[in-house]
């Protein structure tokens, strides 16, 4: 039986990983050579990360049973992870691969904030300007004296999409200009500007026009010339294009049960609210987009612009959990690491993506189906790479043994974090959190770390071989566990326990 990707062999390694920089400094290197040292070994953590993210979401797709994903991870903007699991159409079982383009939605809003900060640094716009002064149809309503910054931070307290908002489940088309101007003319006005966070798709379409009214040219059209150009982007735009309508993955319905079959949604335009949800893209080019977002990059806006995008603009707190906007970009705070990012809800597409500020990581998520679990896995994703950064200071060692083992509890991942061992379990939403990094004794003996536990921390991980030296099972928190594939064809025989000895079904 093949094993694929996402479920690899155990297997044996001998490999060693890259020195410390301790070891550097001890060979009599300069400081300069110890820092080149440590940036080398961070780097091979990364990738070590990445690709421990590949087999991990790969598992998660199965698990899931959403119909495709896409994921792509970038370390100071270096494409580390490109991939792509599962189908671009349920009906046709088209595989999906990284060039197919999704629906990005309300990623948009950081794209039109990132336009409206152009237009504010050149000159041509103001933050403090009201609606009125771009919207003159505006000026008699009561959301007319609502500020350009109110807007991007949804402090204005403007009607989320409208008293009927059907079209976001094909019962209407979008709206154009002209119903965008009478909704917020007529239904704009739900709260006193600063009175509550309002998060409105109303909103930052009046964004789209007050850019077209500041630059002279159509929304589509600025976006294009100072954003996606600048940055050389074949596959990012600011709406659905119906002459690439056989590169867009199609978008799915959720399954209402397991199993269910999922139903095709058709994509459209959306027309006045392009700005806050038409852009597409594959995760490779947005997360390009988002790594010039980091510090130090002016391809598109200055460092200035980027910590008034970025920083708390509003808390939001909702069933017990406390959220952050800043202007246009989620903020999160995750265990003391500095995200920045959005997500998207697209018919038939959810998608998310993050920006590790503190070390330059880009995790973008995207998924062809309306219950997409694209921000548990970026989510993840980060968790994972913050977890094999944390053996920077950890002395390397060649891995014993890696590989995916099951047992009847469990499946279990040992990886080799960059020559730290790990145990992780792929199907946790958020295996880094639960992930135990082995200790190994001076005779090579991996052990699962001392610590106050109701597990079994302090005991050793055995390895039992063959004699070719293949590993035919391990013995974690005192049970067998034996490698992913060959359990699962096992489970597919009529007796099981003659393929694993010792096992009672």
């Amino acid at each position: 039986m093949s094993t694929p990707p996402e479920a690899p062999a155990a297997t044996l390694t001998d490999a060693t990983a890259p020195d410390a920089p301790a070891t550097a400094l001890a060979s009599g290197a300069t400081t300069g050579d110890v820092a080149a040292a440590g940036d080398a070994r961070r780097d091979a953590l990364l990738r070590a990360g990445a690709a421990y993210v590949a087999q991990w979401i790969g598992f998660q797709h199965e698990l899931r049973g959403v119909p495709g994903i896409q994921v792509a991870i970038r370390h100071r903007g270096e494409l580390l992870l490109d991939e792509a699991w599962g189908v671009a159409n349920a009906a046709t079982s088209e595989p999906l691969t990284t060039g197919h383009l999704f629906r990005i939605a309300s990623h948009s809003k950081t794209f039109t904030a990132t336009a409206v900060l152009q237009l504010v640094e050149s000159g041509a716009l103001r933050l403090d300007d009201p609606l009125s002064r771009w919207l003159p149809e505006l000026a008699d309503a009561e959301v007319g004296d609502v500020s350009v910054r109110e807007l991007l931070g949804h402090q204005g307290g403007v009607i989320r999409d409208g008293v009927v908002a059907d079209f976001w489940q094909r019962g209407l088309p979008f709206p154009d200009r002209a119903e965008i101007l009478r909704m917020a003319a007529e239904e704009g006005r739900v709260f006193a500007p600063n009175e509550h966070f309002k998060y409105s798709n109303v909103g930052y379409s009046l964004l789209g026009l007050v850019i077209e009214a500041a630059a002279g040219v159509s929304y589509a059209q600025y976006v294009v010339d100072h954003i996606v150009r600048p940055l050389g982007l074949d596959d990012l735009g600011p709406e659905w294009d119906a002459d690439r309508a056989d590169d867009f993955a199609a978008g799915h319905n959720a399954a209402l049960r397991a199993g269910a079959p999922r139903r095709v949604i058709p994509h459209v335009d959306t027309r006045a609210m392009a700005a806050a949800t038409g852009w597409f893209g594959t995760a490779r080019d947005l997360s390009a987009y988002f790594a010039a977002h980091t510090p130090g990059d002016d391809t598109l806006v200055s460092d200035a612009a980027k910590r008034l995008l970025q920083r708390r603009e509003s808390d939001i707190e909702y069933a017990g959990v406390l959220r952050h906007y800043g202007l246009g970009f989620d903020v999160r705070d995750l265990d003391g690491v500095h995200l920045v990012g959005h997500s998207g809800g697209y018919p038939g597409h959810i998608t998310r993506t993050w920006l590790d500020l503190d070390d330059d990581i880009v995790v973008s998520v995207l998924t062809n189906a309306i219950d997409g679990p694209a921000d548990v896995l970026a989510t993840g994703a980060i968790g994972i790479l913050r977890l094999a950064l944390a053996q920077a200071d950890r002395e390397p060692a060649a891995a014993a043994v890696t590989g995916r083992f099951a047992s009847m509890w469990s499946v279990a991942d040992l990886v080799d974090l960059g020559g730290a061992v790990a145990v992780l379990h792929p199907a946790d939403p958020d295996p880094a959190r639960s992930a135990e990094v082995l200790d190994v004794d001076d005779d090579g003996t991996l052990r699962l770390p001392s610590r106050a536990s109701f597990g079994a921390s302090g005991e050793p991980v055995s390895v039992e071989r063959d004699a070719a030296g293949e590993v035919v099972s391990i013995r974690l928190s005192g049970m067998s566990m034996w490698p992913f594939e060959r359990y699962r064809y096992a489970l597919s025989t009529e007796q099981p326990s003659e393929l694993l000895k010792g096992m009672a079904l």
